[in-house]
């Protein structure tokens, strides 16, 4: 063969490992910009932020990958992992029994309950009982809106793509109240007190979620890695630091 047919061999075989390294060394991590402050995006630096966005960057490094954030509407989180577009799902996502089905969860790394909220003039502490009849809304696909559901008691349970359009239309009458992760509705009251929303004092969370990672069911290289590196991050006290610095 030509020594000029050997060296382009060559090169085009360098290249073909590099582009397979550098594909090996990218962990696709799909999060959404409504979970603030677990997943949003920065409005100064338009970069994603936020708590599972710190510590899916940590657990990349520490494997040495390189994270790339794929940002999608919590719906389609799911469907992106399932069909391999994205190889992580860091958001703020609790572990069901029905998402196990598709997915494999990390070892949890938070957990929470959902909040109710009224229109900030509306002086009434409800219960849910109190809301027999009544039209609310919740974040759509979640684990919020199967247990609102379940009740029976509302008269209809509107899904909302964000939080802050639930919290809209709520300002608006147009639902009685809203229900959505609370470190996310306290979080958001407490920056913009101008959405004209409050939170029921009083009002217990129907469910306590466990906040998780998820990779693709059968994923069990990456779900080791990610657990390896949850559990070193708990000892020594650096996923509390992660969580504390966006007052989780």
């Amino acid at each position: 063969m030509p020594r000029k047919n050997i060296v382009a061999c060559l090169v085009t075989a360098a290249a073909l490992v590099a582009a397979r390294a550098n594909a090996q060394d990218t962990l696709t991590v799909g999060i959404t910009t409504t979970g603030v402050p677990f997943t949003f995006v920065d409005t100064k630096s338009l970069a994603p932020t936020g708590a599972m966005v710190d510590l899916a960057t940590k657990i990349a490094t520490e494997n040495g990958m390189r994270p790339d954030f794929q940002i999608s509407a919590f719906p389609a989180l799911i469907p992106a992992l399932t069909t391999g577009k994205i190889n992580l799902i860091s958001a703020a996502m609790f572990v069901t029994e029905k998402r196990k089905e598709v997915l494999d969860f990390s070892v949890p790394v938070y957990e929470y309950g959902e909040a109710m909220f009224v229109r900030a003039d509306d002086p009434t502490n409800y219960s849910m009982q109190a809301l027999r009849g009544e039209i609310v809304g919740a974040p759509i696909g979640s684990a919020i809106a199967d247990d609102l559901k379940a009740t029976h008691l509302f008269g209809e349970v509107r899904e909302y793509e964000s939080i802050g359009d639930i919290m809209h239309d709520v300002k608006l009458g147009r639902l009685k109240a809203g229900f959505a992760d609370r470190p996310i509705v306290a979080y958001e009251l407490a920056q913009r007190p101008e959405l004209g929303v409050r939170l029921v004092p009083g009002y217990q969370a129907m469910h306590i979620g466990q906040v998780a990672l998820a990779v693709d069911k059968g994923n069990e290289t990456l779900l080791a890695r990610v657990n390896a590196t949850i559990a070193k991050l708990k000892q020594n006290g650096d996923l509390s630091k992660i969580f504390a610095h966006y007052g989780l």
